[in-house]
């Protein structure tokens, strides 16, 4: 793992002036290089889990699963337990750290972003981040997004096409946009 990685692994930020920054580029185009392998036609299971290794530079439990196609710039800040599936058509904007915890199943389509920008136009090419938890057994429904600095608690449920702008507690469904709690799960 080269050193940029590493720096970013320890909560560095690799901005525009800093000397590794194209490192980080070059990380960036492999990361899209295996995007497009993963993305192109068939894989076996096991095919796609070590492309998945090779994008999120870990090694993955067999129990993980995912439906291609799937999307990320980076990929080596995405952290993924054991019994995780992730459905067709999920982006993960990563630099800011996720974390996906044991036996969490993401819906078709979600997106788990950490990655944003100020709103100052004159400071908007500045890439602000924040991580992502997505606690154990949690379901992320089908075309949810999940925004920078939020945990999603165990058990949780964020609806479809919910737009998660804060953490949501254990045992808790939340929906709409943004999303706001339903109630707690039976």
């Amino acid at each position: 793992m080269n050193n940029t990685i590493e720096r970013m692994r320890r909560g560095e930020r690799i901005t525009e002036t800093d000397a590794d920054f194209p490192r980080l580029c070059e990380e960036v185009e492999k990361t899209r290089q295996l995007v497009g392998v993963l993305n192109s036609g068939y894989h076996s299971p096991d095919e796609v889990r070590t492309l998945l290794e090779r994008i999120w530079g870990q090694p993955l439990d067999a129990s993980v699963r995912m439906f291609p196609p799937f999307y990320t710039a980076f990929g080596k800040m995405t952290h993924v337990g054991k019994e995780v599936f992730i459905n067709f058509g999920c982006t993960f904007l990563d630099q800011g750290g996720i974390t996906i915890e044991d036996g969490v199943f993401i819906g078709p389509g979600a997106k788990i972003l950490t990655e944003h920008h100020p709103e100052e136009p004159a400071l908007r090419h500045q890439l602000l981040v924040k991580p992502v938890v997505i606690r154990r057994n949690a379901w992320i429904g089908a075309g949810a997004m999940i925004l920078p600095g939020v945990t999603v608690g165990e058990n949780a449920i964020a609806a479809a096409g919910a737009v998660v702008t804060k953490d949501v507690p254990d045992n808790t469904i939340v929906a709409g946009v943004p999303a706001k709690i339903l109630r707690k799960i039976n």
